[in-house]
């Protein structure tokens, strides 16, 4: 069985996105991978609210609780590896991870940017679209590697900037397509159909067509 944990820090909505495909598709009996535990940095993350109503382990690692972001992600790196992932699932997790973290999973780590990436990097990515006057902004998988942001590209879903738009609903309609790839991606992951290999994202034109999405909406 493919072992999936997934890291968040407040609502969990790609986790609860990623986990009704999972259901809806069977996972653990079509291809044999299910998520094993949802571990927020904060005590009050919804997430694992949710988490726990799917019968998974829910666990918090809370930040605060440590003196240095070193002695954080030991902790971490602890309680994760109990579970022995196959795939490490950032849905929403605020914390920027150090490159001795992420070379610990190198290649297992995936997570989702609410921009098409390489524009955009960071934070306020919405506004900053707008702002930049593009006509396509839209949300980029990717695997993580120490540069912000940087890691190989593995799927991306494109949406129209509309003149009536602002932050909010740009986000609002980014999200909706966040939800849809983001499974995706994860099932093609952890089937093997994407590949990490030499810092790339490798897989063949089938998969990747379908892990491009151009929304109308």
């Amino acid at each position: 069985m493919k072992k999936i944990v997934v890291l968040i820090s407040g609502r969990g909505s790609n986790f609860v996105a990623i986990q009704e495909c999972a259901l809806r598709e069977d996972w653990e009996h079509t291809i044999e991978a299910k998520i094993v535990a949802v571990i927020s940095n904060r005590p009050d993350a919804k997430g694992l609210g949710l988490a726990q109503g799917y019968g998974i382990d829910a666990l918090c690692v809370d930040h605060k609780a440590f003196e240095s972001r070193e002695a954080f992600e030991e902790k971490l790196f602890e309680v994760i590896s109990r579970y022995e992932p196959d795939l490490i699932v950032l849905a929403g997790f605020m914390r920027i991870l150090t490159a001795t973290f992420v070379n610990r999973f190198e290649g297992k780590i995936l997570n989702i940017h609410p921009a098409l990436l390489p524009s955009f990097k960071g934070l306020d990515t919405h506004q900053r679209a707008i702002d930049a006057g593009v006509r396509m902004a839209g949300t980029t998988v990717h695997y993580v590697s120490a540069a912000l942001d940087g890691g190989a590209i593995i799927a991306q879903a494109a949406v129209p900037v509309l003149p009536s738009d602002d932050a909010h609903t740009l986000a609002d309609r980014v999200l909706v397509f966040e939800h849809q790839i983001y499974a995706k991606a994860v099932k093609a992951c952890v089937t093997g159909r994407v590949r990490y290999e030499n810092e790339r994202a490798v897989m063949d034109d089938e998969t990747a067509l379908e892990l491009t999405l151009f929304g109308k909406n």
